[in-house]
């Protein structure tokens, strides 16, 4: 009973690797990963530095900041991984892949988990360099920051795979960034709380899992301890996250084109 799921097992792994060793020797998306999210915190740090703010609240950087330790992980995993996954398709290695005892939500899964280790790494050099050097300040744990940070990162990788199912060359794979990505950072709650939008529009911010991100953040940011609020929204990020890996694993297709 054992040996007959040896080799999916074996497949999976090796395709987790795999991305893992590609990515490695991608330097320039290396880079990407790493760099850009905690560059534009650097710069929405002195965006907001010389801002005013009332003594003992918090201030705009605060504020603004900790939303942006979910979006950007979010945005850049998900323009990363649908670019990724689409060069798999066309390169025919994902067809290859299809070939072996490997099922599909397995195969989504070793992409997944790879882009996921990226995708934390990510998320915790971002926190770090945001609590440690540009002082963010919040009134619950830097830990609980960082879990929602990965999770919304995580979110951006299922999105991407599952976007990539849907665009024929890499760069209509960038075209759907706008397109997903854009609406839930507008009706997310960074520029203007969601109970300050019109009602229709709050019914679309409802079903957008970015939206829940932030307000787990806000709820971080505003409480000492976890809020059920809080695990709600998380429950509700990572249900959205598993959703788009299902149906990523529904629109494979045995042959790219």
């Amino acid at each position: 009973m054992t040996t007959s799921f040896t080799p999916p097992l074996r497949c999976y792994t090796a395709t987790t690797v795999r991305i893992l060793r590609q990515l490695r020797a991608d330097k320039r998306t290396i880079a990407m990963l790493l760099l850009v999210p905690t560059l534009l915190l650097v710069l929405i740090y002195f965006v907001y530095h010389d801002s005013p703010s009332i003594p003992g609240m918090p201030t705009m950087f605060d504020r603004i900041g900790i939303s942006m330790l979910g979006i950007l992980p979010f945005i850049v995993m998900f323009l990363i991984t649908a670019i990724a996954m689409q060069r798999e398709r066309t390169s025919g290695t994902l067809e290859r892949l299809m070939t072996t005892p490997l099922s599909k939500p397995d195969l989504l899964a070793g992409y997944g988990s790879a882009f996921s280790v990226a995708a934390a790494a990510q998320a915790g050099l971002a926190c770090l360099i945001a609590f440690w050097l540009l002082d963010m300040k919040a009134a619950g744990s830097v830990w609980l920051v960082l879990l929602i940070a990965v999770l919304d990162a995580v979110l951006g990788v299922a999105l991407g795979l599952l976007a990539s199912a849907f665009a024929r060359t890499e760069f209509q794979a960038v075209q759907f960034m706008p397109v997903i990505v854009g609406p839930q950072f507008f009706l997310c709650g960074l520029l203007v709380p969601r109970g300050q939008l019109p009602q229709w529009l709050q019914v679309i911010s409802d079903v957008l899992p970015l939206s829940y991100a932030v307000e787990a953040l806000q709820q971080v940011s505003s409480h000492t301890g976890a809020t059920g609020l809080m695990w709600r929204d998380l429950g509700i990020v990572a249900a959205f996250a598993a959703a788009a890996l299902a149906l990523g694993a529904g629109t494979l297709r045995r042959r790219t084109a």
